[in-house]
């Protein structure tokens, strides 16, 4: 694949930063992945084998891997194979040794567990993902309601945690956060709220408001007005093996 001469910094707060590489078909780093960061930094107490999965740029894991809050190597994966060229390019860029695999979801890791899990995977109802500007080139197939793709993974997860093992994952308003919430209770024994976060709504979605509002009366999606403006939140979450 060819990937664009420019990079950018991915900024988490005024002291961290990472330079990336762009590619083509890559889902960009968002403000949810900076928060995912941001609790795994703070809620990580040891270093461990570490899972990103849907890693995308590789991002969530080359900023820990920074922070030295996982044993190298590196465990990535990813459905897109620009992704998945993406993140390699990437750890190169940084000396991060990786083992990063192309497959949905758990697919590349049968019988492989891991003291962290890294959950980054489009969280968002479909029909809203087709209106933001955050899949522009990147397919989501998240379902009606935002949690197909969310919940699997919750599912199947303890199956690839080891005995004390964590589970970070988003919880985005823009999805039936109910549904994924229930799903978390019903398979891991301790589940934490660990950040919270309101973001307005991006302008260019406002003349997309009677799409929004059809969504959040079938309950598929979360959101509020104030003065005028569309609040939409995420909340990021450990679940917890033991």
């Amino acid at each position: 694949m060819t990937f664009k001469d420019t990079r950018y910094e991915f900024k988490l707060d005024l002291d961290n930063k990472l330079l990336l590489r762009k590619a083509q078909g890559v889902f960009s780093p968002t403000g949810t992945s900076a928060l995912l960061i941001e609790a795994a930094r703070d809620n990580i107490k040891k270093p461990g084998r570490l899972l990103d999965l849907a890693c995308g740029s590789g991002v969530i894991g080359l900023f820990l891997y920074k922070l030295g809050l996982l044993k190298p190597p590196l465990y990535a994966s990813d459905l897109s194979c620009p992704s998945v060229a993406c993140a390699k390019k990437n750890a190169a860029l940084h000396n991060c040794p990786v083992e990063i695999r192309r497959g949905s979801l758990f697919e590349p890791w049968k019988n492989e567990k891991f003291d962290y899990i890294i959950n980054d995977v489009a969280g968002i109802a479909e029909d809203v993902a087709k209106i933001s500007p955050w899949y522009k080139g990147v397919p989501c197939r998240s379902g009606i309601d935002g949690t197909l793709l969310v919940t699997e993974i919750i599912e199947k997860a303890p199956g690839h945690l080891s005995k004390k093992g964590v589970l970070f994952f988003p919880v985005i308003s823009l999805s039936n956060t109910e549904k994924i919430l229930k799903t978390a209770r019903n398979k891991f024994p301790r589940v934490k709220r660990l950040l919270h976060k309101e973001w307005l709504l991006p302008e260019k979605m406002n003349k997309y408001a009677g799409v929004l509002e059809e969504l959040r009366n079938k309950k598929y999606i979360r959101f509020s007005e104030k003065f005028g403006m569309t609040i939409w939140f995420t909340d990021i979450y450990a679940a917890y093996k033991a």
